[in-house]
């Protein structure tokens, strides 16, 4: 009897915290800064699981550092209602990208998945070139010709080691600012672009550049764009992952979890959120924490796997 009594009271307990969380504001720590597609998606999302939780949901920017800033702030912060919430393309590529890890990889629990950005394949519109394959063959008769560039370390990976596997010869220009890399694509002082299409989409606009393909699994809405599966190069698939990430050391509850996770699955289907996660150019791509575990494994494979074609291992440890 004593032991039923037991376990009905810590049924209890686990019920009523799962009701009080949250019982105070919560923080999403930001690895980008305002403006990015990031940003307004989690602004977006800031005001409706406010309402939806009782308690005010502040969005705080933290960029630099290829994500490193925002990632200590959140582990430092030891605090299950500080979450990190950004691109997983950060701390993906941080074993190929830094010298050694600044904070423990072990750290970065997944919570839940929101969206994922939509990544293109951007050539300047003045140059002769109609589809991928027409690049890779020209890049193929014009040894040093391609300059490229991508807009982080894991797709910076993935797109060299393609282009090694096509037998490609080609500079990697790096930039600081995405807007340097578009003003150079337009004056074809880069001819390929790998970029989120947001940054990329005035100049589609002003028919300065040109797409190729989009980098996801799927076609995008909106866009009338191949996949790179589809023109037969699946080994330059790219899923720009956005979500939800907590310290491990905060000591955020499953119950929590689990309850961020239905959440926001819930306001995803809120037209007005899908419609504006478009305008941002990101997939209304919703999942738990389980799936969204998932999906960063993928990464981490498809990122090995690249870097394996290019002789790289891991430095950070």
């Amino acid at each position: 009897m004593k032991t039923l009594l037991f376990l009905a009271t810590l049924l209890v307990t686990a019920a009523a915290s799962a009701q009080q969380w949250p019982t105070k504001p919560v923080r999403m720590i930001l690895s980008l800064g305002p403006g990015s597609g990031a940003d307004l998606g989690a602004r977006l999302y800031a005001d409706r699981l406010a309402k939806l939780w009782g308690q005010p949901v502040v969005v705080e920017n933290r960029p630099g550092g290829d994500g490193v800033i925002a990632i200590n702030a959140v582990i430092q912060a030891k605090d299950d209602h500080t979450l990190l919430w950004g691109p997983t393309a950060n701390f993906v590529g941080h074993p190929y990208s830094l010298d050694k890890f600044p904070y423990d990889p072990k750290e970065l629990v997944p919570v839940a998945r929101v969206s994922g950005t939509v990544v293109t394949l951007g050539v300047p519109a003045s140059m002769s070139v109609s589809s991928l394959k027409d690049l890779l063959a020209t890049a193929k008769q014009k040894k040093g010709w391609l300059n490229w560039t991508t807009a982080v370390t894991m797709t910076d990976i993935i797109l060299e080691g393609f282009l090694q596997s096509q037998g490609i010869e080609a500079a990697h220009i790096k930039y600081k600012q995405p807007a340097e890399a578009v003003n150079d694509l337009v004056s074809e002082r880069i001819q390929l672009y790998s970029s989120a299409y947001a940054i990329v989409r005035p100049q589609v606009q002003a028919g300065k550049v040109k797409l190729l393909a989009v980098q996801a699994r799927n076609r995008v809405p909106g866009l009338d764009l191949p996949t790179v599966g589809e023109l037969g190069f699946p080994g330059l698939d790219f899923e720009g992952l956005v979500g939800i990430l907590a310290a491990r050391s905060s000591n955020l509850s499953d119950a929590a979890r689990d309850r961020i996770g239905a959440d926001i699955k819930a306001v995803s289907k809120d037209p007005f959120v899908a419609e504006r996660l478009a305008a941002t150019a990101q997939l209304n791509v919703p999942g738990d924490a389980a799936e969204f575990a998932k999906s960063i494994q993928e990464q981490e494979k498809q990122l090995a796997d690249s870097a394996k074609r290019l002789g790289l291992k891991p430095k950070a440890q």
